[in-house]
């Protein structure tokens, strides 16, 4: 049967896509489940540990793969990068399940990286460009729940191949290998973006700026949009980014040595995650208010962290309590409404470009303090790190509840409209009534 033959629409398509976030996050859990025997298995020492967290996945290489993947994606189709993007990735898991040095993983990692952030934007943007406008949120919040079942399994298939030690965690990265495979050979059936082809098709220039990263930078909103948008997300991810990769250790620094009990706390975190995102962000989020929703998400991980942080010498109830308010508060804060509203907020020429540019940003502060975070730990103790996590949560929350936009309702081409003006308008507009909403 030719590749070409068949037809990946609807829902199918929606979470054949979606999967990207599935392997971002697993190929993360798999990198944090794993660094100890890695450590141990090669000597290496903390600094080099979190060398290869923040050219991971996890921070600087997804960076640089956003980076150069939103582009990309504007100028040749979303298409295009689900034709590449896995194969690389397969290439980079590969490496890793049968690494046999630090150099060799080093490079295994740095591969699944560039790979994941080629694929995070154009899923986001593909996503929302082919969602209904009356489900736009529930469609996006799709991948938000792929990527928080990819650490659910990721940790509970390394609580079950504990006892392996690192054979196990070479096993799941095999396992993402297959994932990757299966979702790449689907992906072939899959239709470009009309909102793009339709773009692609209409006169060059108008009152958009033209289109990637130089259509992007000619208009102040794109600018401000951008400012709020990292805003949220950079703050909560430099966060999240660690609590990710080294919460194991966080976990060893406020007493609980055991791998087998540490990967079962994360099971929980990502188990009420998954609970938050389908119940609460996929069902509220297209017919609430989604400023009180993502306060209520944002609030809810600040009050996790000070829980953490003030209540340790509780023991393991304080970490049960940890787990439950800061998987439910990713379920329903930043990351999911920040795939959301980037999405909205920019004009389809740079839709991705922009996403990409964010992401770029954003992960690479995140990689910045994966440097410094194990050693950081071991160094200050749990306290003087949790602050530090604090304190950034809270920013994000301030920023979300002051700039949070209006989007319900709205069609993609409706907001462009709203937000570069009438002129806007000229280009045809070929969007389907119940295709995509925007917000000023």
């Amino acid at each position: 049967m030719k590749v070409g033959a068949r037809s990946t629409t609807g829902w199918k398509a929606t979470i054949s896509v979606a999967m990207s976030n599935y392997i971002e996050a697993g190929s993360i859990i798999a990198i944090a489940t794993s660094l100890t025997f890695w450590q141990d298995a090669f000597g290496i020492s903390d600094f080099a540990v979190g060398l290869l967290a923040a050219l991971s996945a996890n921070a600087f290489g997804a960076a640089v793969g956003a980076g150069i993947g939103g582009p990309l994606c504007d100028r040749y189709g979303r298409k295009a990068i689900y034709t590449y993007d896995l194969i690389v990735y397969m290439v980079g898991v590969l490496l890793a399940a049968f690494a046999v040095s630090f150099p060799m993983l080093l490079a295994a990692f740095v591969i699944t990286g560039l790979a994941v952030g080629a694929g995070v934007p154009a899923s986001w943007t593909y996503i929302a460009e082919q969602a209904p406008t009356t489900e736009r949120a529930r469609h996006v919040g799709t991948a938000q729940l792929a990527w928080s079942i990819g650490p659910l399994i990721g940790f509970a298939l390394a609580t079950a191949l504990a006892p392996l030690a690192l054979f196990g965690s070479r096993l799941i990265f095999l396992h993402l290998f297959v994932v990757a495979a299966v979702v790449w050979w689907i992906r072939q059936g899959l239709a470009e973006s009309q909102i793009w082809r339709d773009e692609a098709t209409a006169p060059a220039g108008s009152a958009l700026g033209g289109s990637g990263l130089r259509g992007l930078f000619s208009r102040r909103i794109n600018i401000t949009a951008l400012l709020v948008l990292m805003g949220i997300y950079g703050f909560w991810n430099t966060v999240a980014g660690q609590a990710g990769i080294f919460m194991p250790r966080v976990y060893d620094s406020a007493g609980v040595h055991s791998a087998v009990q540490q990967n079962l706390l994360q099971v929980l975190v990502w188990s009420c995650t998954v609970a938050a995102t389908y119940f609460g962000f996929m069902a509220y989020a297209d017919r609430s208010s989604q400023r009180l929703l993502y306060v209520v998400g944002a609030a809810l991980g600040v009050l996790a962290w000070c829980v953490l942080v003030f209540f340790t010498d509780a023991g393991m109830s304080t970490l049960l309590i940890f787990a439950v308010l800061w998987g439910v508060s990713a379920g329903i804060g930043a990351q999911a409404f920040y795939s959301l509203w980037t999405s909205e907020l920019f004009a389809t020429p740079y839709r991705a470009s922009a996403q990409g540019f964010m992401f770029l940003v954003v992960r690479s502060a995140t990689g910045l303090l994966s440097y410094f975070f194990p050693t950081l730990l071991a160094a200050t103790g749990l306290t003087t790190v949790g602050l530090l996590l604090v304190a950034l949560l809270t920013v994000a929350l301030v920023i979300g509840a002051v700039f949070a936009p209006r989007t319900q309702g709205k069609t993609l081409r409706e907001i462009e409209i709203e937000r570069y003006g009438s002129v806007a308008a000229t280009a045809p507009d070929t969007s389907v009534p119940d295709d995509e909403v925007g917000v000023r």
